[in-house]
């Protein structure tokens, strides 16, 4: 009986234990993004006081003046992140639905392997190539061709006009467009295969196609998993660094056109921030600070529609 006592006691203890401790590594994240979020206001102060909310609609970046401004960085990162978003979700879309649905056993794996490869790749490399091989090509064959097919057109043709530089938004846009879609694609392929068989066989034996299926039967069943992916591969787009340092031109100018150089949050601090000092650093942690807010909002935000679809899904 007493052997019995002590065991008991035991269990609660180590009961007590196990959840003091897995509470406090869940708060631990709490503290992380605290200490990140004060360390980047406390050394952005000065920027804070110096500029005020007119850091961010300001255009200016000159350090020799210790004048700066957060729109250009602003703008770089919101579009090029978009662009590539705009690029990545249907090609994304396309592979996990092939490899779920069409593809033969036979070729299924190697494609998975393939996508997960590309996962892997380091982004120093992706940017390394769209540099070296992307950028003449694009620069010599591609980007006049878009020039002058493009840019007449009435209204939207100012934004296809330019000298073909090869740099600018569009490439990195298409680079970082080529870097989410393994997460994507990969998020995707997972989610569509725990679709209950039973559900697309009974609307196969209804008579549906293979499109008809998977827009009325695999993508509402999973749709919440897929936002997830989608907002996965913003988040990665929106924190790149060094493909974009690489391909987007670094130009503190406000872009003109898809195809203007321009810049980042992320390849704006890392080309300047080694050097920096002063008034021109604490910027650079604004910059920081501001890039941290927009992959917050942008949590915040996929959150709130993720919510959203799951109580419609409960009131049908």
């Amino acid at each position: 009986m007493k052997h019995i006592t002590d065991s008991s006691n035991k269990q609660k203890i180590f009961e007590i234990i196990f959840r003091h401790s897995t509470g406090f590594f869940a708060f631990i994240v709490f503290i992380m993004l605290a200490s990140i979020l004060a360390s980047l206001v406390y050394g952005s102060w000065d920027s804070i006081q110096q500029f005020g909310l007119a850091f961010l609609w300001t255009n200016e970046w000159n350090p020799t003046q210790d004048i700066y401004g957060a729109i250009v960085p602003i703008v770089g990162t919101l579009v090029s992140a978009l662009f590539a978003l705009v690029l990545a979700v249907p090609i994304s879309f396309g592979i996990a639905i092939f490899l779920t649905e069409l593809a033969p056993e036979w070729l299924k794996k190697p494609i998975a392997i393939a996508v997960e490869m590309l996962a892997a790749i380091p982004s120093i490399i992706y940017g390394m190539w769209g540099l070296f091989v992307f950028v003449p090509l694009f620069q010599e064959f591609i980007q006049p061709h878009l020039i002058e097919i493009l840019g007449d057109l009435p209204a939207i043709g100012f934004l296809f006009s330019g000298a073909p530089f090869g740099i600018g938004l569009f490439t990195a846009g298409l680079v970082l467009a080529i870097m989410i879609i393994p997460f994507i694609a990969s998020i995707m392929r997972e989610v569509f295969i725990v679709v209950p068989p039973m559900l697309k066989e009974s609307a196969y034996g209804l008579g549906a196609t293979t499109w008809e299926v998977v827009w009325n039967v695999v993508l509402p069943y999973t749709k919440t998993g897929v936002m997830g992916g989608i907002m996965l591969g913003l988040g990665r787009a929106l924190g790149e660094t060094m493909a974009i340092t690489f391909v987007i031109g670094n130009s503190f100018n406000l872009p003109t056109s898809v195809f203007s150089p321009a810049t980042s949050i992320a390849s704006g601090i890392a080309n300047e921030f080694n050097e920096a000092t002063g008034l021109q650093k604490s910027a650079l942690m604004e910059l920081g600070l501001i890039l941290f807010l927009i992959t917050t909002i942008v949590l915040i935000c996929s959150r709130l529609l993720i919510m959203k679809m799951t109580k419609k899904e409960g009131t049908r």
